[in-house]
């Protein structure tokens, strides 16, 4: 067994909303390796989830950036997805978040990792703190938009067996994958089921669009992304009204929130 740590930074602008997430197996805060190359001499991991090397995190209000620490079988994670390697350079280390910005970001390939974590009698550890993960499990989910290589993953790496996936209400979606955004929203909603229902019925609505491929030979940029990701955002704020839009997404209805960073690459996998 291995303990692995859930680390946050700012998103590429250090006035950024929304936090980067990535996953290692050693406590950045005793162990603050300067590079890669220190972290492999070591003998631990680093997963960059789409992302750079950070010896630490940091973000406003939290300064050591640390959010959130589990056991969990290194094996396992090491085959959901391949650490200590850049995800451009890397297929095995992007997990199922195949094409940055398409698939998901980095909150859903930090929590691809940290499903080594789960076991019999708890839930597996997530970056649920991160901020702007409420608006990220809305466009993307937990695990990304990938479900049926996700779950080839997990029956390959740690003989999880295929989930069904079976009709709830209004949506759909996978029975016993924990799904931090529902969970979080039927909190939040519970005294509102109507509402609650026709919230989860337009985000079965959102991933079915998000997932749809798109015409021509590349990813659309980043300014495509976010601006198609906004105005998704902003259907759910005109069916949620201000207040329940910012109880669930803690954000105020019409913030310009940019998940995707244009500054990685998206080359779409063969």
């Amino acid at each position: 067994m291995s303990t692995f740590y859930a680390w946050v930074v700012p998103a590429y602008t250090s006035g950024s909303p929304v936090d980067h997430t990535w996953v290692t197996t050693y406590d950045s805060r005793r162990n603050p390796y300067p590079d890669i190359a220190a972290v492999i001499n070591a003998g631990e991991a680093n997963w960059y989830c789409w992302g750079s090397f950070h010896p630490h995190g940091g973000t406003p209000g939290n300064a050591d950036g640390y959010i959130g620490s589990k056991s969990g079988v290194r094996k396992i994670a090491d085959c959901l997805v391949l650490p200590n390697a850049d995800c451009n350079a890397s297929a095995a280390a992007r997990g199922t978040i195949f094409t940055y910005g398409i698939d998901g970001v980095c909150h859903q390939l930090a929590n691809q990792v940290l499903y080594a974590t789960a076991a019999a009698a708890s839930p597996p550890l997530t970056v649920k703190s991160a901020r702007g993960y409420s608006v990220s499990t809305f466009l993307y989910g937990t695990y990304g938009l990938q479900h049926a290589a996700w779950q080839s993953k997990l029956q390959t790496c740690a003989g999880v067996k295929p989930m069904t996936v079976i009709p709830s209400g209004a949506e759909e979606r996978m029975d016993k994958m924990p799904d931090d955004f529902e969970d979080h929203a039927r909190e939040v909603l519970a005294d509102k089921p109507e509402l609650l229902s026709r919230l989860l019925s337009l985000r079965t609505e959102v991933h079915a669009f998000a997932a749809q491929k798109m015409p021509g030979f590349y990813p659309p940029d980043a300014a495509f992304l976010n601006a198609r990701n906004q105005h998704l955002l902003d259907q759910a704020a005109a069916l949620l009204g201000p207040e329940d839009f910012r109880n669930v997404f803690g954000i105020e209805p019409g913030e310009r929130i940019d998940l995707v960073d244009p500054t990685i690459q998206r080359t779409p996998e063969e």
